[in-house]
């Protein structure tokens, strides 16, 4: 191993020891309890009353006898389908599909709940955007519901976006006894480049084109089912859910409808059902966990994960932190260029090589654990192959490729975009963040300029459209974190700031918000913690502050006298609406919250 990458998992191993130990005694004890007559451990609902095994098994149809009269498995469904969804669409099928292969195998399937699933990209700038974070962990409530009737010995999970994978897998992790796969749907097929997509959107910010040239332009981007093809918080979620070892391999990145995506999808049934596949709680350890930030720096992934990345681990019991991000960044390097952090998008990743030899080159330089169970079996080595359906369609795995096909969207180690990660940690008198650097030009990379104080998005845009903005500055968006509003997402920004980088200015973003795998070209610091809502000194920034943003040197500095910062009142908060579009919903999480440092999450705040 790199000693670097072996000396932060050492670290993290042992900060965790005490709540990974619980932890694992809770799910292994979950798992061990043996039948009365024979001793051996049993299917889960082998302990139901009859009364509770009936209801169970009401409505089985021709699988009620195998529930009730054999020992044979059954896996749970957890779908977050719903047809708004690009990327959900294809999951309607899915569940006839998992059942006909249970059934095939020996089991039964059953579909055991749905989770809610909300797109981050119809919700932009809008109220809805402040349930988002939130629902997170309103899908992980969810699976734990699904899965609390004790009827299941395996589950296989049906998400792909933003926070419904993260929420799917911290439900899971609840019920770490059972094996669990994770079936993805898979990204649409390429439309409009997505450079040509932020052209004609800074166009827009600038009035340069209208209304019906934008929704042209992104109708041709975002037109079928599937993932969105940008590298934003999605395809990360595929990314990690590989390299993690809860996907089979080779699974992320095969488009929806294709024969090879449904080989997969009856092979995910069959792998939860399989007694041999290792249980959840043991895949996710502190190796695991590393090899998925890992793959995220090496790929330049969405920001969004320093929070969700924390939030699953907690959920495993290990505790990881930013500095473990930023230690591991320093180390790690850049191997992708994948929309915003370049022009190619997904599927061109997938074709120059994808999961296989990324994989394969981190794993080559002791960058990945390969000492990890997965569902594909032990070590990460098996993640080097990729599928590939066989002369008479059935699914084979073969070695992947040892050199990429296209070295602009993906290389080597021995060649790499950047020596190091695309993520630093900031620190400094404004508080802690985390800045995306991946997509940001090196001379970009450190801007001194003078504050701009906002309270939210809208008049930020409000003021560059009445051309207040024209010159350098720092735009500083506060009141933007968890417990002010749900931290929304701030993608609205980026064009805007965009136009006035390009036009010569020194610019850049601080927030107490998010702005995702979308932030850009602009330098963002994002998820400053502690938040303004909570009296973080963001709240006592004033309008021509002077502010230093050093993703070189990992600082965050407002420039002005100690004592009279120190001296200063936090701004009185704006009063928002927190009534419609469920806001009002909600207030018990915002209240309930923890830090974005800490995963920003309700149910796992004290994790």
């Amino acid at each position: 191993m790199h000693p670097i990458v072996a000396a932060v998992t050492d670290r993290i191993r042992t900060r965790s020891a005490a709540r990974r130990s619980a932890y694992l005694r809770r799910v292994r004890a979950a798992g061990s309890t043996p039948d009365a007559a024979t001793g051996a451990s049993g299917p889960s609902r082998d302990d139901l009353g009859c009364a509770n095994l009936a209801h169970g098994v009401a409505a089985c149809g021709p699988d009620k006898l195998t529930l009730t009269a054999s020992p044979a498995r059954n896996v749970a469904i957890v779908t977050a389908y719903n047809d708004m969804l690009s990327a959900h669409q294809p999951f309607e099928t899915y569940p006839a599909r998992i059942k006909r292969a249970a059934r095939a195998a020996g089991g039964v399937a059953q579909v055991a709940g749905g989770v809610p699933a909300m797109c981050d990209g119809i919700t932009q700038g809008r109220e809805g955007m402040e349930l988002s974070l939130f629902s997170r962990d309103v899908i992980a409530m969810s699976t734990a519901v699904a899965l609390s009737h004790d009827m299941f010995d395996g589950a296989v999970l049906l998400g792909v976006c933003d926070k419904i994978v993260p929420g799917l897998v911290m439900g899971a992790l609840s019920f770490g006894h059972l094996p669990v796969v994770l079936a993805p749907a898979g990204p649409m097929t390429s439309g409009l480049p997505n450079k040509e997509k932020a052209r004609v959107r800074q166009l827009f910010a600038e009035g340069k084109v209208g209304r019906d040239e934008l929704l042209e332009a992104e109708s041709k981007s975002y037109h079928g089912p599937g993932t969105c093809t940008f590298f934003g918080t999605a395809n990360s979620n595929q990314l990690l859910m590989e390299v993690m070892g809860l996907h089979l391999p080779g699974a992320s990145f095969v488009n929806p409808g294709t024969p090879l995506r449904d080989a997969l999808t009856d092979e995910a049934a069959r792998r939860a059902l399989d007694p041999a596949t290792t249980p959840m709680g043991e895949v996710v350890d502190e190796n695991a966990v590393v090899n998925g930030v890992v793959a995220l720096l090496a790929t330049g992934g969405s920001t969004n994960h320093t929070m969700h990345l924390v939030a699953m681990a907690a959920a495993a019991g290990v505790e990881l932190t930013w500095d473990d991000f930023s230690d591991l960044s320093a180390v790690v390097p850049q191997l992708t260029r994948i929309y915003p952090n370049g022009t190619a998008d997904i599927n061109h990743f997938q074709a120059a090589g994808g999961m296989s030899l990324l994989i394969r080159e981190l794993l080559g330089a002791g960058m990945l654990h390969d000492d990890v169970d997965t569902v594909a079996g032990h070590g990460l080595h098996h993640y080097t192959e990729e599928p590939f359906l066989d002369g008479d369609g059935g699914l084979v795995w073969r070695d992947g490729p040892t050199e990429s096909l296209d070295k602009t969207v993906l290389r080597g180690v021995a060649d790499p975009f950047a020596p190091d990660g695309g993520l630093r940690l900031l620190d400094g008198n404004l508080g802690r963040a985390v800045v995306k650097t991946s997509a940001v030009e090196a001379d970009h990379r450190v801007v001194v300029a003078p504050a701009r104080v906002f309270d939210d998005q809208a008049e930020l845009l409000d003021a560059f459209g009445r051309g207040e903005l024209d010159a350098d500055m720092v735009a500083v968006v506060r009141y933007q974190g968890p417990r002010a509003n749900g931290m929304p997402e701030l993608h609205k920004l980026t064009p805007a700031l965009g136009v006035l980088q390009d036009r010569g200015h020194r610019v850049a973003v601080v927030t107490d918000g998010r702005m995702s795998g979308a932030s850009g070209k602009v330098p963002a610091a994002l998820h400053v913690t502690p938040e303004a809502a909570q009296g973080g000194p963001l709240g006592k920034v004033r309008d021509g502050d002077m502010i230093r943003l050093d993703a070189e040197t990992g600082t965050l500095s407002l420039l002005v006298d100690a004592d009279e910062f120190d001296s200063r009142d936090v701004a009185i908060p704006p009063v928002t609406e927190t009534f419609g579009t469920g806001r009002e919903l909600f207030a018990a999480f915002r209240d309930a919250v923890g830090p974005a440092e800490r995963g920003a999450s309700v149910a796992l705040r004290d994790a």
